[in-house]
């Protein structure tokens, strides 16, 4: 019975095309995409011969996949190529088994045989073999046996090839094949000091694998950018639910270089990637950021509300000055007693170095800005003029600059004619002006506009 057994194993090893050797390697991208190239060490018979591939993802793109014998690519001809995830449940094997002889056990010991007739979420119907007909209620079921898994069923999906071979032996093949279910995105944690005006910054990649496989010390790539796919429907197994987070990695940053119109990241080592796994890795090391802190205030769409900002330049310059991902930045800072408090978070797109990044975190409750129009004046049916009166109120022990922000018509010529302080021109329909504020001061602003249609 041994031998038996040994034989049936090493023959299931050649039908499964079972590797002797593995390399994976993964490139993810920042829209629920990857790029998975996986290669393994097959036996190849020459002839026409089966090879199979197991653990592949389960969100795989089967129209995306490629397999080459790497050293022979010309020696092997691929004749079909099938992707099967037919996967092994319950209700599978009962779909599979309508019309045959089944066993049913239940809960009081009880055995019954017969046809399965139809089967339901609630009961099971069976023709026994005096011709009778009984209905098992499912909650009753405590065992089903079946005489042998339905030819078709498999339990993992599986990549399967036909192809005429002139190599004999082991040999590496490589297959790649995009799959969804799996992206990434960066996160950056940042600790501002007492005056607000260095930030403690660290980047982070959170990795989420929903993709249905694990792939084990994978050389890892991310890709930065926006990349172009058309949309289509691809016909998917269902995927178990639920999630780990894994402990946070602390390993070498990243190494980063342009690539094509994105930017790449490379790991600087191999990473195991689990299936239902969130992973975080270190982007780069803490560094200390020069950052203003600026009060801007936007009375047309902001009613009241000032808003805090930090900002600062991605450059070498004031401590960073490399491609930031896009994500999401959280601002902490120390209280008296040493602890670090929340202090608001914001979403910064993808940012290339020596650009200004503006962190949004809040709303500053001691200081307050209200806007009004006082004046307006039709001068002809295409000339007209706005008077606006704009109060800032500073609460604050001590003293501080806001941004405040106008938006002019986009219909019309404009000019100020009038201004109480300076202004600088942002855009066609955008002026600012930097207005300085000390403890319990009030300063007004008033301008007219002209317009022009």
């Amino acid at each position: 019975m041994k031998r038996i057994f040994i034989i049936s194993l090493g023959l299931l090893l050649f039908l499964a095309g079972i590797t002797f050797a593995q390399e994976i390697a993964i490139t993810i991208y920042n829209r629920d995409l990857a790029l998975v190239k996986d290669t393994r060490t097959l036996d190849f018979q020459k002839g026409k011969n089966e090879i199979k591939f197991f653990d592949v993802a389960a969100q795989i793109d089967p129209t995306s996949v490629h397999f080459k014998a790497v050293d022979s690519p010309e020696k092997v001809m691929i004749l079909e190529q099938n992707y099967q995830f037919d996967l092994v449940s319950s209700d599978k094997i009962l779909e599979k088994y309508l019309d045959k002889e089944i066993q049913i056990k239940t809960k009081g010991e009880k055995l019954y045989t017969g046809e399965l007739l139809s089967y339901a979420p609630d009961n099971l119907t069976l023709k026994e073999k005096d011709g009778g007909i009984r209905i098992v209620s499912r909650s009753e079921v405590m065992d089903l046996f079946f005489p042998s898994l339905p030819e078709g069923l498999i339990t993992r999906p599986t990549l399967l090839w036909w192809l005429e071979s002139q190599i004999q032996g082991k040999h590496k093949a490589q297959v790649s094949y995009l799959t969804t279910g799996i992206n990434w995105h960066a996160e950056y944690v940042g600790v501002v000091d007492e005056k607000d005006q260095n930030l403690e910054l660290a980047g982070w990649v959170s990795i989420n694998n929903r993709s249905g496989a694990t792939y084990k010390e994978a050389k890892m790539k991310l890709v930065a950018g926006e990349v172009h796919r058309v949309e289509e429907r691809v016909i998917r197994p269902l995927m178990a639910k639920g999630i780990e987070l894994a402990a946070a990695d602390v390993a070498r940053p990243f190494e980063e270089k342009a690539f094509f119109e994105y930017h790449l990241y490379t790991l600087t080592r191999p990473a195991t990637i689990k299936d239902k796994e969130i992973k975080q890795i270190t982007l780069f090391p803490t560094e200390k950021v020069k950052v203003n802190k600026i009060f801007l205030y936007d009375g047309a769409r902001e009613a009241k509300k000032v808003k805090v900002n930090l900002e600062f330049v991605n450059s070498q310059e004031e401590g960073l000055g490399i491609p930031l991902p896009e994500g999401k930045i959280r601002v902490y800072k120390e209280d008296v007693d040493k602890s670090l408090e929340f202090v608001g978070e914001d979403k910064i797109d993808h940012t290339p170095k020596d650009e200004k990044v503006r962190v949004y975190l809040g709303d500053a409750f001691d200081v307050v800005g209200e806007r009004k129009r006082t004046d307006y004046n039709k001068i002809s049916e295409d000339v007209w003029e706005e008077t606006y009166e704009i109060k800032l109120r500073n609460h604050k022990k001590e003293a501080i600059e806001v941004t405040v922000v106008e938006h002019l018509s986009y219909y019309a010529e404009w000019e100020i004619i009038r201004s109480n302080f300076e202004y600088n021109k942002k855009d066609a329909q955008t002026i600012e002006y930097k207005i300085p504020v000390q403890p319990d001061e009030e300063k007004v602003i008033t301008y007219t506009v002209r317009y022009v249609r």
